[in-house]
């Protein structure tokens, strides 16, 4: 039986890259995965158009899909992690059946589960969820290494596009201090709902 190739880790480090990736944000509503993606996130600047997910493990690539469908005329851009996009691998087929236009999704590769101890997850072992997306069927997929070719996705993440997107971003292993945003999951849900300009429910 043929085995995956183990793939070759990222040497930027995670922070840097999600800062550069939000840089040029100006409308993008943002969701995060649990754990590092939402201190990375934080870290960058804690924005009332930020939907952090706690406790959600898994279920940061359909929520944004919901909410691509929800608001059809903004950017949405989903932050997460190798560890819960491994745990969501179906939500990668329903995406690409529903087609959303508006939605990209950022994948921070550490090769490993950062918060259950720094086991080595199954991108270290060679699956490539960039090759995934696009069997999928994405409209665009790749796998950035350089401050450059993230800096460019920051650039163009709210310009138009065809269909969702998928972008794997390698960082190096690491796990900087937490940045932490509230974890009243009614205020960070009320707040965004405020700044779309609907009613609190």
């Amino acid at each position: 039986m043929a085995r995956t190739k183990p793939s070759t880790p990222g040497t930027l480090a995670r922070r840097d890259a999600v800062a550069a990736l939000l840089r040029h944000r100006t409308k993008l509503l943002v969701v995060t995965g649990l754990g590092s993606p939402t201190y990375d996130v934080h870290a960058a600047g804690d924005r009332d158009d930020n939907y952090y997910l706690w406790g959600a493990m898994g279920g940061a690539a359909l929520v944004g899909l919901g909410l691509a469908q929800a608001q059809p005329d903004k950017q949405i851009l989903v932050i997460t992690g190798d560890g819960e996009q491994l745990m969501a691998f179906g939500s990668l087929a329903t995406i690409s059946v529903a087609k959303p236009r508006n939605l990209t999704i950022a994948v921070i590769d550490n090769h490993h589960f950062g918060e259950t101890g720094m086991q080595l997850s199954h991108t270290g072992q060679g699956v490539d969820l960039a090759k995934v997306a696009a069997t999928c069927g994405f409209a665009s997929t790749g796998t950035l290494r350089t401050s450059k070719e993230v800096e460019r996705l920051g650039r163009t993440i709210e310009k138009p596009f065809k269909g969702p997107r998928l972008f794997v971003i390698k960082v190096a292993a690491e796990n900087p201090p937490r940045s932490l945003p509230s974890r009243d999951a009614v205020f960070i849900k009320s707040r965004f709902r405020a700044h779309l300009g609907l009613k609190a429910g």
